[in-house]
């Protein structure tokens, strides 16, 4: 076979054929992307985009607003690896005005309060232009009831919930492919008992199972994946128990037994490798499962803690404005819930379509 008719080839060529696997791999791309340059990318690069200005809290988006910039002390900056995945802080604070003048190296302002009340300031620069210090922003998807930036922490968001999708299916994985391999591959007494094991964690309700092990280890950012991966793996256990049980019997495998290959080389070098198609697929679709149950438990205070951006978080802190006049708060990080796990779904069933050696 020649290489134009390689494995790559043909897998690139069939799934470049799928219009709903190709958007979905185009938009987890750019998912991944604005993950790894999220604080280039966000308006607000301050840690966590947590920057929290009370006065122009709830506004609704494309909110513009002057600010006057008070030059604050800050710790040592950051380097730029540093600063790109933790943020930095900005070396002065951000104070809502509606008017200012400028007389010599003062600034006379009116300082937001609230719709229609506004409070005269005067501030005296030294050694800084003030024509520097005035500057006006565009809330693209508005602000939050802190009064900090929703498309920055929609932004940053998504670094968690492609953290805990990819975490949790590295957990799933490894749990699952080994119990299935074992209870596959040695039957008797082994299979039946991962068997009841698999059933017993199968018959708890996910979100239920998954409280029990968060309470367990606390809450906070890691233990929020371990639990998600540790509820996960039962589907891996059970598909890859069954693509081994048809396979185990198989001329191949009788002949690495007859030539006294141990079981682990069996397993892992020539049932596995053969197996993984289906894998692929499952672990797509785990890594969709694990974004909603991450953004299940935020929502329900027991995942991600504030003041980090979790889009289940942004939907807790932001849903009472629902039936108010400022909607977008909440439905902005469902939106993008949708579309991550639409995305990883799609991409799940054009992998099953391509790796699907009987069509």
């Amino acid at each position: 076979m020649t290489a134009e008719y390689s494995f790559t080839k043909v897998f690139w060529k069939k799934l470049r054929r799928n219009k709903g696997a190709v958007f979905g791999l185009g938009v987890i791309v750019l998912a991944l992307l604005t993950a790894v340059f999220a604080y280039i990318i966000a308006p607000d690069a301050t840690p966590d985009a947590n920057r929290i200005i009370v006065e122009i809290a709830a506004k609704k988006p494309g909110y513009k607003q002057q600010f006057l910039k008070l030059p604050v002390i800050t710790k040592q900056k950051p380097g730029f690896i540093k600063g790109l995945f933790l943020g930095k802080e900005e070396p002065f604070e951000l104070l809502p005005i509606t008017s200012c003048k400028i007389v010599n190296d003062t600034v006379f302002a009116e300082k937001y309060i609230d719709d229609g009340v506004t409070e005269p300031i005067s501030i005296h620069i030294n050694g800084t232009k003030p024509q520097d210090l005035i500057t006006t922003k565009t809330f693209w998807l508005g602000t939050d009831k802190f009064g900090r930036d929703i498309l920055s922490r929609l932004i940053v968001g998504v670094r968690v919930s492609l953290s805990v999708g990819l975490i949790a299916v590295a957990i799933s994985l490894t749990v699952g492919i080994f119990f299935g391999a074992v209870a596959g591959y040695f039957r008797g007494w082994i299979d039946e008992a991962i068997l009841w094991l698999i059933n017993v964690v199968w018959s708890i309700p996910t979100l239920l199972l998954v409280f029990a092990i968060t309470l367990a280890l606390g809450k906070g950012f890691w233990q929020v994946f371990i639990a998600v991966g540790l509820t996960l793996w039962v589907n891996v256990a059970r598909l890859v128990r069954g693509q081994i049980l048809s396979i185990r019997e198989l001329n191949y495998i009788e002949a690495t037994r007859a030539m006294g290959f141990s079981h682990a080389r069996t397993i892992f070098k020539h049932i596995l490798p053969n197996i993984m198609g289906p894998v692929i697929v499952i672990a797509a679709s785990n890594f969709a499962s694990a974004i909603v149950i991450e953004a299940g438990l935020s929502f329900l205070g027991v995942g991600v803690q504030a003041p980090q951006p979790s889009w289940g978080l942004m939907i807790k802190e932001n849903y009472n404005f629902i039936i108010t006049n400022n909607p977008m708060l909440a439905i902005a990080p469902g939106i993008a819930i949708m579309l991550l796990v639409l995305a990883f779904n799609l991409l799940g069933n054009g992998l099953r379509d391509v790796l699907d050696v009987r069509s």
